[in-house]
Parts: C-alpha cells; sequence; structure tokens
C-alpha cells in the first residue's frame, strides 16, 4: 500500500507542472480521496477524526491527505500532536467548481450519506465537551484558575471602556467582567453557549440589583442580536473556543454599529496541549498575526494587537488585546 502511493505521489510530482488541472482530475478520481476533500471543505478536522468518520486506518489516511497535499487542495495545521487539515482557502475559482462538481456527482451514494451524518456526530461531540465543561464549573469559575484570566489584562481592557453605551459580552460565561460594566453602561448583552452559565449569571445580575444586564443563551458565532445593535463588542478568552474564529469575529462585525469597537483577549499561541482537555479549549491561542488578520477580514479598521500579560508560572501563558473599530457609516 506504501510502495503504491510512494509511485502514485511521484508521478504525480512530475506531472503537475505540465498540467494542474489534469492532475487535480486525477487525484479526486479516487473514492476515498473525493470523500476527504468533501469532508475538508465543510470542516476544518484532525487526522483521528477523519478516521472516526471514514471508519480507516491512520496510515491510509494520512497517505490520501499527502496525496491531494502535493496538488495543493488541502493545507494542514498542527497543534502539538496533533494535525488538522482543511481544504486550501485559496483555491482557484475553476478548481472549485471542478471538486464541486464531482462531489455533487456522488452526493446520494450510500458512503457520502454517511460521511454528512459522521460529521456531524463529531461535530456535536466537540459542542457536547465544551458544554459539558462549562456547565460542570458554572458557579465556580470566578474562583478557579483559568488561563490568561488576570485582573491585570482585564484592566487593560477596561480602560479603554466608554460609559453610557450597549455593550455585547459574546462567550461572556458567567459575565463577571459584565457585572463591573453594567455599573456605567446603558445595556450589557451577555452572550454564552452554556444553559447553566446564563441560570447562574441571571441569577447575579437579579441579586445586584442590575436591570440593565441581561443574559442570553447564544453561540459567539451566530450571535442572538440584531444587526448594528451595540457599540462595543468584547471576546474575553473566548475566542479560542469558537469552532471558527473567523466566523465569531465577522459576527461581532455584524452587530456593531458605525464606528463601534471590538475588543479581544485572547491567549498569545502556546504548547501548553493540555489545555484542551483541562479548560475544553479548542485552539492553543492565536499568534498575533492571526489576531490581526481576523480584524481586517472582517472589515475592522486601526486594528491593534499588543501583549498585555505574562503569567510567571509554568507553562507562562500570554494575553494578548486585540482591538479593532467598524468603518462609519458601515
Amino acid at each position: 500500500m506504501h510502495l503504491l502511493v510512494a509511485i502514485e505521489l511521484r508521478r504525480l510530482q512530475r506531472f503537475a507542472a505540465l498540467n494542474p488541472s489534469w492532475d487535480i482530475l486525477k487525484v479526486i478520481s479516487d473514492p476515498t480521496r473525493l470523500r476527504l476533500i468533501a469532508l475538508v471543505l465543510r470542516e476544518e478536522l484532525s487526522v483521528a477524526e477523519l478516521q472516526e468518520i471514514l471508519g480507516m486506518g491512520q496510515s491510509r489516511i494520512s497517505s490520501q491527505l499527502g496525496l491531494l497535499r502535493t496538488v495543493n487542495l488541502v493545507s494542514d495545521r498542527r497543534e502539538g500532536k496533533n494535525a488538522f487539515y482543511s481544504a486550501r482557502g485559496n483555491l482557484p475559482p475553476k478548481v472549485l467548481v471542478l471538486i464541486r462538481a464531482a462531489i455533487d456527482s456522488v452526493l446520494d451514494l450510500p458512503m457520502m450519506a454517511e460521511d454528512r451524518e459522521n460529521l456531524e456526530r463529531i461535530l456535536q461531540k466537540r459542542r457536547r465537551t465544551q458544554e459539558q465543561y462549562f456547565n460542570l464549573i458554572a458557579g465556580r469559575l470566578g474562583k478557579n484558575y483559568c488561563p490568561g484570566r488576570s485582573w491585570e489584562a482585564i484592566g487593560h481592557l477596561a480602560l479603554r471602556l466608554t460609559p453610557a453605551i450597549d455593550i455585547a459580552d459574546l462567550g461572556a460565561g458567567e459575565g463577571l467582567l459584565s457585572q463591573l460594566l453594567a455599573h456605567r453602561a446603558r445595556q450589557v448583552w451577555c452572550i454564552d453557549n452554556s444553559a447553566r452559565m446564563v441560570e447562574v449569571g441571571s441569577d447575579l445580575a437579579r441579586k445586584n440589583g442590575l436591570e440593565n444586564l441581561t443574559y442570553k443563551l447564544g453561540d459567539i458565532e451566530n450571535v442572538p442580536l440584531p444587526d448594528k445593535s451595540v457599540d462595543l463588542a468584547i471576546l474575553s478568552q473566548a475566542l479560542h473556543h469558537a469552532q471558527h474564529p473567523q466566523t465569531a469575529v465577522d459576527e461581532a462585525f455584524r452587530i456593531l454599529r458605525s464606528g463601534g469597537q471590538l475588543l479581544i483577549l485572547d491567549l498569545n499561541e502556546h504548547t501548553f496541549e493540555k489545555a484542551r482537555e483541562v479548560y475544553a479549549d479548542i485552539w492553543l491561542g492565536f499568534k498575533e498575526s492571526a489576531l490581526h488578520l481576523f480584524l481586517k477580514k472582517s472589515g475592522f479598521t486601526k486594528v491593534e494587537v499588543t501583549a498585555v500579560s505574562r503569567e510567571p508560572a509554568e507553562p507562562h501563558f500570554e494575553t494578548l488585546l486585540a482591538s479593532g473599530f467598524k468603518p462609519a457609516r458601515t
């Protein structure tokens, strides 16, 4: 099996320079490779998740992904011991049309339907893992250690706040930050996907008499607020829990009024792999350049990303503060 794949890989490499389109047709003519590209077009997936979806061994999947990478159909990203694959972000339109036509031609086959069902099961498992973690720690979040949750970092964010405005705290948890902001803001919306977090936060707001502090159950990638409804959006240690960080930043842009500001507090990229298990993290932080790109792609201007704190104890989590403004009359 490995020898055949190696021979195929060398043949494709020799032929790629002559006719890239023909090369792509050759690659996606294989059923396994077509199934793989159909999956990673929909979602970035780890090799382990692809194994579970397709019911195939790691060696076979890695080999076929290698062939897809040879013709620049997929890209890979490594975090710790895990390799994640997605469709290349800048595929030429003609190539995308070609791939989608191939996928559409076999879309009704039983194996393709099974792949879609298995993919949804994997995504639901991801969501359940996060929800179970946050439901478990609801009511204890302010007392327990959480990477990047330092008063030093939060202080930097608070200094940039303007009173008497409408604020959305996205991925708020219990909304400890929002409890403070509500004393001066006009209205604060706390959005979180944990029903228990929303319940605990709402109880705290009532207990503290904060009538302008409202908790809503929702996802930061599909925020339950109207377009152009707030002046400030905050993602405080929430973005690394998003399945699709760019989508979360796009949603923040959508709900902001013209001239509104987005503030992001999140971890700098790190290698503490256990954060996935211990804190239900999806991403091991972000590079400064990645946060900058998220905001620019969404349409924000005056984008700044700055390191604002570094924890003295190992693994020395560093917190970044990113900010950007929605252009006027957008």
